[in-house]
């Protein structure tokens, strides 16, 4: 027997169960469903791991170029599998626990930040066609999911039992939840002229000539694209807004305690994050995967998604890191009232039909 066959047979009693969990929980599908959706979810997983990898090694070369240093160089294609054993070494290091953790709320943390940063790309249009799923309800979906990296990162604080990883966590939550804000302002700018809460919707909206994307919608767009990018710096935890691991105060803030696996996760699900915040800026504002038709449109969308990561990695090499109370001053009395006073001004301007 050919072992495609037997890993199938293997597998189905494992897939049968999980169908009358989903059965029991009023899903309505086959079983060939579940098994297709479970391929799906396998194979998003492996691939923003691969780019979560990448994204390591891309951004070490960036912050050489910049600091003018090689980085590492000898390990492969200018070092290109170096990052590859350092992903091998926290698999294999030893999970150092402390006693006086709180078990659950420890072990549940980086879990929960890693799927909300894995989930968000059930809505993800990676190309016209290539969606898992077209909800009517996408980009509510995307800001209602990412929200429990919020919890996520509290959880850790919290079960670290440490008060420097307390700090680090509160500190982090404060700085996600006041940055959502302006960035909820901005997207509900673009939402606004495309009447539709769909990832596809908008998109669509933005076709035809390259002055349609919503970055050129003047002058509501620029705005609205410079306060979410500055928002969803934040919201990555990235410089100059990297206050909750701010090594100088914190001692690498709410991940503290955690090693090998667990800190792994953490760590790819901030470079997963930083994919999505820039998959999500090309959606809403530089048309999506639209661009000539002879060139695929996934490469459109992955080129333009690169350009804007790119963007980030500038900022981070670039910009010094805030204190906390610049950081919240910024976001309440500067980002907020400009978000609220051009999402005003948008609605004001779509009513009255003058805009570009």
């Amino acid at each position: 027997m050919s072992p495609t066959p037997f890993i199938l047979m293997e597998l189905q009693p494992v897939f049968a169960w999980i169908y009358e969990l989903l059965q029991s929980l009023g899903f309505k599908g086959d079983l060939l469903t579940v098994v297709v959706y479970a391929g799906l979810g396998v194979t998003v997983f492996g691939v923003l791991a691969l780019l979560a990898l990448y994204l390591v090694w891309w951004e070490r070369k960036i912050a050489g170029h910049i600091q003018q240093r090689f980085g590492p160089m000898r390990n492969g294609w200018h070092g290109w599998y170096q990052t590859m054993m350092d992903g091998l070494k926290l698999l294999q290091k030893e999970d150092v626990l402390v006693d006086t953790r709180d078990k659950p709320v420890f072990f549940w943390a980086p879990i929960i930040c890693f799927v909300a940063a894995f989930c968000a790309y059930v809505v993800m249009p990676f190309g016209e066609g290539l969606i898992v799923a077209d909800l009517n309800i996408g980009v509510l979906y995307i800001v209602a999911i990412t929200t429990f990296t919020v919890i996520s990162l509290l959880m850790a604080g919290w079960g670290s039992n440490n008060k420097y990883a307390l700090l680090g966590g509160m500190r982090s939550a404060a700085q996600v939840v006041s940055y959502e804000v302006p960035m909820v302002a901005s997207i509900l700018t673009v939402i606004l002229f495309t009447g539709s809460l769909s990832m596809v919707d908008i998109v669509e909206s933005q076709s035809g000539m390259v002055f349609n994307w919503f970055i050129f919608r003047l002058p509501f767009g620029p705005i609205a694209f410079m306060i979410y990018i500055t928002a969803a710096t934040a919201e990555a935890n990235r410089t100059p807004f990297d206050i909750p691991e701010a090594e100088q105060e914190l001692v690498a803030g709410f991940n503290i305690e955690y090693s090998g696996m667990k800190f792994a996760m953490f760590f790819l699900a901030e470079f997963v994050n930083l994919f999505t915040v820039s998959a999500i800026a090309v959606t809403l504002f530089f048309g999506g995967w639209q661009g000539w038709e002879f060139i695929p449109s996934w490469i459109w969308f992955l080129g333009k998604t690169f350009m804007v990561v790119l963007l980030l990695m500038l900022f981070r090499w670039t910009y010094p890191r805030l204190r906390v109370d610049q950081l919240m001053e910024f976001a309440w009395k500067i980002l907020v009232p400009i978000a609220f006073a051009n999402l005003i001004v948008a609605g004001w301007m779509k009513h009255a039909g003058w805009y570009w």
